[in-house]
């Protein structure tokens, strides 16, 4: 045997050894997932703390707890605290202490967060404050001195925790005084069981809170928060910042009112707090504003700085301290979708904002999605001013990438600072500005930490927080792909493809489409798609028009036509993959969420070429929506009128509309608690009507499920969404036999068959 030969033969060996020890990825490794969120660096530049989550033992939830990284890397992370649920961690600006969030438990119910400081010379951590209803967002003063935060927290409240605290004061100095040396195991023992229980009933009478709803505002709830409050608005409070455990410190609400404060920021001085708020009881049905307002930090009444026709938030103060920067869309002209501009507005009383990016036709502050971003404790992106204030940092997306940036402050002129295939997910910087951290996702990557020196600078990769579990598994890059639609409207889009993928066998197919619709898939890691990839099936996600990162026209031009031409762009895609040859064109499925679940159900009434359906978190009728789902506005931006004025047009692009086209077999996946698309606007009438029709149709219902299943469920839940997708599309595209999805198992079966054959 000749030299090369052996090389090859040594080459080939060594190869089938590697790929030996990789396995594919499953639905349950999302259980050993690890995600970063809310990165901070430490005034110095030298550290990063992080928020490590985890998914925690019981596959329930996720704990999360600070972690830190030197920043220039070389060594692994080490933890900073102990607690379950940490979260916010904020370096003091003497960078001595690390300020975080942290909330518990008591009787296996959840506790409201509370502040807590963590000494960085050593020591353990201490909590400081105690409010009936938490505290949250905390941001230190620029002197260090006082720590500014929120808190839903009101007066009786107060009051009522005064009373309890007394009361259990008392029956402490009544248990001293009947017993000098107590037995230390129970209060119980000590105190007669007959009034104990007199009290027990009495305090409770006293105390009982109704639980009925009396509901006044026509936005009442939303989505993955719950029911709105009105008697608990979040206002402005501050506190001292204490040295030591033994300092008691005492914290003092600023703002008053019945209406919410947010995005609070420190003048230089730390003599003023700037903060947002919008006072008006009912908002919904006016396009949006916000009031920027300063208040003095020792109190008083808040002057009114501004009043902005823009929704805005995550505000950034210049470093002399004139001007603010922020990422908003302007409300005029009135679109269904408006890209979001990065502003900058002078601190002056009636100052009018500036777009620094008019002339910039990509998305400032936002980009790609993907369903593993962090399920807890992320963190949000504020625009960076430089040292010089000449430029300011923000990210933007970009055909399917979300790319960090410079923006010069007179020119708009954008620099980028990150190049490749991948999402920048959050980014911060020290007070210097001296060097830049952020987090980054791929395709093959969850989200890791990466440093930069300086602009243009080299990245450096700080963590490889899933490298352990990524290194057994066998991940694919997804294949980029273009194609032009129906009017030539060129279409990004994207395989993934089985580990194995070979060109010369025949896959099954399925389209995924995204939700929004003013939303992009790209080059970001989707933990969905590689696991169905990896069961031997060929993904498609592609962004049809409506889909951001393509400029204004392109994300806009759906305005009153969704669904529609996007159905087309879908179809073309299908087409495209169907025509390289490898598709087996009786095997296509469809699936989605939220406008995707939408699409979805439009299209298996327009088509029948799809074998099987998964609608996930949906809408059928948009009238049913319109009445019910947690926002409004829906007129003028993507409807001209309410549907009592504008019935047939409602009717006309409700998927519902066409159910009696439909025959392809459906499942419906829906969030019990979901306020965004309420099941009974969407999943429930699709599966009521398709039972009637005799069309074989599931509803998979998640108990306590929001909009975010996906995203942030539960991840036993999440799990068992991806087992269903899978599960359905096994059972109608590959003949797996799945008796949880039928009435009469045998009976239907052999219908199954019949009704596949008809889809095809």
């Amino acid at each position: 045997m000749s030299r090369l030969a052996i090389y090859f033969s040594v080459l080939i060996a060594a190869t089938t050894v590697v790929s030996a020890e990789k396995r594919n990825i499953t639905e349950k490794d999302l259980f050993d997932f690890v995600w970063i969120g809310d990165p901070q660096i430490s005034p110095d530049g030298t550290r990063v703390a992080f928020v490590r989550v985890t998914v925690n033992e019981k596959k329930e939830g996720y704990n999360t707890s600070i972690w830190s990284v030197p920043v220039a890397g070389g060594e692994e992370p080490h933890q900073l605290t102990k607690g379950d649920h940490d979260a916010a961690p904020r370096w003091s600006p003497d960078g001595k202490f690390l300020l975080f969030v942290r909330a518990t438990e008591k009787d296996g119910k959840p506790e409201p967060p509370q502040l807590s400081i963590l000494p960085m010379a050593g020591g353990d951590s201490f909590v400081f404050t105690d409010l009936p209803k938490g505290a949250s967002n905390p941001v230190w003063a620029p002197d260090g001195k006082i720590i500014a935060f929120t808190s839903d927290t009101n007066a009786d409240d107060l009051a009522k925790q005064e009373k309890k605290k007394r009361k259990e004061e008392e029956l402490k100095k009544a248990v001293s005084e009947s017993s000098p040396s107590p037995h230390p195991t129970s209060i119980a023992r000590i105190v007669d069981p007959g009034s104990q229980t007199a009290a027990k009933k009495a305090e409770g009478e006293a105390e009982h809170e109704s639980d009925t709803r009396v509901i006044t505002r026509a936005v009442y709830r939303e989505d993955n928060e719950g029911y709105a409050d009105p008697k608990h608005p979040q206002h402005v409070w501050v506190v001292t910042a204490p040295r030591n455990a033994d300092e008691k410190v005492q914290p003092k609400q600023l703002t008053f009112g019945r209406f919410s404060e947010g995005s609070i920021v420190w003048s230089k001085d730390s003599g003023k707090i700037y903060f947002t708020s919008l006072r008006v009881d009912e908002p919904y049905y006016e396009l949006p504003r916000t009031d920027l307002y300063s208040i003095s930090a020792s109190g008083g009444e808040p002057a009114k700085l501004n009043s902005i026709d823009m929704d805005i938030d995550n505000l950034s103060l210049s470093p002399d301290g004139k001007q603010i920067a922020f990422v908003a869309s302007t409300t005029q002209p009135i679109n269904s979708y408006t890209q979001p501009d990065l502003w900058i507005v002078d601190l002056t009383p009636s100052a009018k904002p500036r777009n620094l990016t008019a002339n910039f036709d990509f998305d400032v502050g936002s980009g790609v999605f993907g369903d593993n971003s962090p399920p807890r404790a992320g963190g949000s992106n504020s625009p960076i001013w430089t040292a010089d204030g000449r430029s300011v940092i923000e990210v933007y997306g970009k055909e399917g990438k979300t790319i960090l940036a410079s923006f010069d402050v007179e020119s708009g002129k954008p620099t980028d600072l990150t190049k490749g295939n991948q999402a920048v997910v959050r980014f911060r910087a020290p007070d210097d500005r001296s060097k830049i951290i952020y987090t980054v996702s791929t395709a093959m990557r969850i989200g890791d930490l990466f440093a930069i020196d300086s602009p243009g600078g080299e990245a450096r990769e700080l963590t490889h927080i899933n490298n352990e579990l990524f290194s057994k598994l066998n991940l694919t890059e997804p294949e980029e792909i273009h194609y032009k639609t129906f009017d030539g409207k060129p279409i990004q889009a994207w395989l993934q493809k089985p580990p194995d993928f070979n060109p010369a066998k025949k896959y099954p197919l399925i389209l995924n489409i995204h939700g929004g619709p003013h939303a992009a898939y790209g080059y970001i890691f989707e933990h969905e798609f590689q696991w169905i990839a990896a069961k031997g099936y060929i993904v498609l996600y592609p962004n049809p028009r409506g889909s951001t990162t393509y400029g204004q026209e392109f994300g806009n031009v759906i305005q009153f036509h969704y669904p529609g031409d996007d159905y087309k762009d879908l179809m073309a895609g299908v087409d495209e993959v169907i025509g390289r040859g490898y598709i087996d064109d009786k095997k296509l499925a469809v699936t989605g969420g939220s406008g995707g679940g939408l699409l979805t159900n439009w299209v298996v009434g327009q088509t029948n070429r799809f074998a099987a359906a998964v609608s996930q978190r949906d809408i059928a009728s948009w009238e049913a929506w319109w009445y019910s789902a947690d926002f409004t506005l829906f007129q003028p931006t993507w409807f001209k009128a309410p549907p009592f004025d504008n019935e047939q047009e409602f009717k006309a692009r409700s998927p519902l509309a066409y159910i009696k086209n439909v025959k392809t077999p459906m499942m419906f996946i829906l969030g019990e608690a979901d306020y965004r698309t309420p099941p009974g606007s969407g999943g429930e009438e699709m599966f009521r009507a398709l039972k009637f029709r005799k069309i074989p149709t599931v509803m998979v219902r998640f108990p306590n499920e929001s909009h975010e299943l996906s995203r942030s469920g539960q991840p036993w839940h999440r799990v068992e969404r991806l087992q269903n997708i899978v599960g359905w599309f096994d059972h109608w595209l590959m003949g797996i036999p799945k008796p949880e999805y039928e009435v009469a198992p045998e009976e239907d079966a052999r219908k199954g068959s019949a009704v596949t054959k008809n889809a095809e």
